[in-house]
């Protein structure tokens, strides 16, 4: 698999992924085209099978089982998650009697001016009546519905000296010429395939329309919505699939909500990891402990790249850069878990895959954000190391990655999760 195969069907996931609903749906697509069964909550696997756990719609862990006692875990942590505008319950607004608005609030930390004048459409769930049963029913529509507009310079000669942007007053998209019924909600049932009458509740988010590109003289660089943290997602399980099977358990994880801090039922704040591993240690008849004491977690979400117009907000000797390798991630409070003993263990694997390492620590002065691993290990305890792919703009609507990373993290994370015995050796001396 080459460099642009993979950057290619990355864009492709994107596009058809707008949302973490989307996003797991996809992702189950190609579990179940390799065999993988879906187990229930209720439901214990067996030695042998191959299976994935959803929760919320908007939360995965993949997982193989051994027939013989296992050495431990080899995870990897993701999230399928990215800041955008989910709508109000009530989200019909009347502008200059004339317009219809649509009521939002902002998911996650994202950059709003970069949202302005792209065409926008929804998708989420809509929750709907079947009978005496109530089921959730995932919903994308494929088409431009929307667009946020911009303030014209004329109206505001100081829209490129620092503009605050008021997210209940500027972020508020048009959806079109107002009726007393404005039709939307008949347009998001006929996308979903569902009865108006029958829908109950809804979540339903605003997404960025645009397609990936790649780009550059070389074609070295790709934009495209989303690329934190689905670059990841898509790669881990592509890797997790793709990868030999060793004596430990293979577990790609990947979890929502990590853009508003992972603290709740589908996060990697909450007892779904934990539920799982103890779930296959009984299945051998040991502690979930046992096993975890041998472990390995790559938490995966991506890294500042250098930025080519202010290389001076970077920590000049722990800056990464695009097309550059998979960075490692580093700080003294915890907000990335690595420390040296994960670090060793996970630059021996990329030098056994042949795949460059680089490191990040944020300046001093500027503080940086948190992710996965810290949460996840406090839950479940084991050997953890953050990790990334650099990045530019990450946050805005339009992000951009070096289209040679791609393979660098498919690689290294295929030699990851084929790895076993011997890192388990080490892992108990640590």
């Amino acid at each position: 698999m080459n460099e642009s195969a993979l950057t290619r069907d990355l864009i492709e996931f994107i596009a058809k992924s707008p949302v973490s609903f989307s996003v797991i749906a996809n992702l189950e697509t190609l579990l179940r085209e390799q065999g993988f069964v879906r187990l229930e909550r209720s439901e214990k696997p067996e030695k042998g099978g191959n299976y994935y756990i959803t929760r919320n719609g908007s939360s995965l862990i993949a997982f193989r089982m051994p027939r013989e006692l296992p050495n431990g875990f080899m995870i990897t942590a993701s999230h399928g998650d990215s800041p955008l505008f989910k709508l109000k319950t009530n989200y019909a607004l009347k502008a200059c009697e004339r317009y219809l608005k649509l009521d939002t609030e902002s998911y996650g930390g994202g950059i709003f001016s970069s949202w302005f004048d792209r065409p926008l459409s929804l998708a989420g769930r809509l929750v709907v009546r079947s009978g005496d049963r109530l089921n959730a029913v995932p919903f994308c529509i494929d088409r431009d519905l929307c667009v946020i507009p911009n303030t014209c310079i004329h109206f505001n000669r100081e829209l490129n000296n620092g503009y605050k942007i008021n997210p209940s007053i500027d972020t508020l998209p048009l959806a079109g010429e107002w009726k007393d019924d404005p039709g939307l909600l008949d347009v998001i049932c006929e996308s979903a395939g569902v009865e108006k009458s029958d829908v109950v509740s809804s979540d339903i988010c605003v997404y960025n329309r645009m397609h990936g590109t790649v780009f550059g003289i070389n074609g070295e660089f790709f934009a495209s919505p989303r690329i934190d943290d689905q670059q990841c997602a898509y790669l881990s399980l592509r890797a997790f699939l793709d990868a030999e099977s060793g004596s430990s358990i293979p577990m790609c994880c990947v979890f929502d909500n990590e853009e508003v801090g992972s603290s709740t039922k589908q996060g990697a704040a909450s007892d779904f990891l934990k539920e799982v591993t103890d779930a296959i240690a009984e299945t051998y008849g040991v502690k979930a402990s046992s096993l975890l004491a041998s472990s390995l977690m790559v938490s995966c979400d991506n890294a500042h790249a250098m930025h080519p117009n202010h290389p001076e907000l970077s920590n000049q000797k722990n800056a990464p850069h695009m097309n550059a390798g998979i960075v490692i991630k580093h700080n003294a409070n915890q907000k990335y878990t690595t420390d040296a003993v994960s670090e060793a263990l996970f630059t021996e694997i990329c030098r056994k895959a042949q795949v460059p390492v680089q490191h990040f620590s944020n300046r001093s002065d500027i503080a940086g954000g948190g992710t996965l691993g810290s949460i996840a290990s406090a839950r479940v305890s084991m050997n953890t190391v953050d990790i990334g792919l650099a990045q530019l703009a990450m946050h805005s609507s339009c992000e951009t990655a070096g289209t040679k990373d791609s393979q660098y993290f498919y690689d290294a994370l295929k030699m990851f999760f084929a790895c076993s015995t011997h890192w388990c050796t080490v892992f108990r001396r640590s």
